[in-house]
Parts: structure tokens; sequence; C-alpha cells
């Protein structure tokens, strides 16, 4: 079923609604769904120290190509 047939059929059935039941009709836009944010993980202390050692190990690193040179 395409959306233009889907259209039809639902103003179809809105006007039966109304005819024979003497209903009213409202309709609404379609509301946007709501903005999902990734989610992300808190560092934990291990997490802070672990990159602090990375940091560490890259300078010490850097330094001694520097030297080497």
């Amino acid at each position: 079923m395409t959306k233009e047939e889907l259209r039809a059929e639902l103003e179809r059935q809105a006007n039966r609604f109304k005819t024979v039941y003497g209903g009213e009709i409202t309709t609404y836009a379609a509301q946007p769904d709501p903005e999902r944010k990734p989610w992300r993980k808190k560092e934990t202390i291990h997490d802070q120290v672990f990159k602090k050692e990375l940091e560490k190990i890259e300078k010490e690193l850097a330094e001694q190509d520097s030297e080497g040179r």
C-alpha cells in the first residue's frame, strides 16, 4: 500500500465516520521523535589513571625519539 492509497483510505474512513456516526474528526500532525543523544560512559577513576599513564608513556617515547635524532 502506497502513501497515496493510505491517505485515500483514511480520508474515506473519516468521511464515513462523519456521515454515519455524525462524529467530529480532529487531525494532528505527527509529532517528531525526540532526539536521542548517544549514551556515554562516565569515566571511572581507573579510566582516568589509565589515560594519564598512556599520556605519560607517549610523552616519554616522544622525548626518547627527539633525543635519538
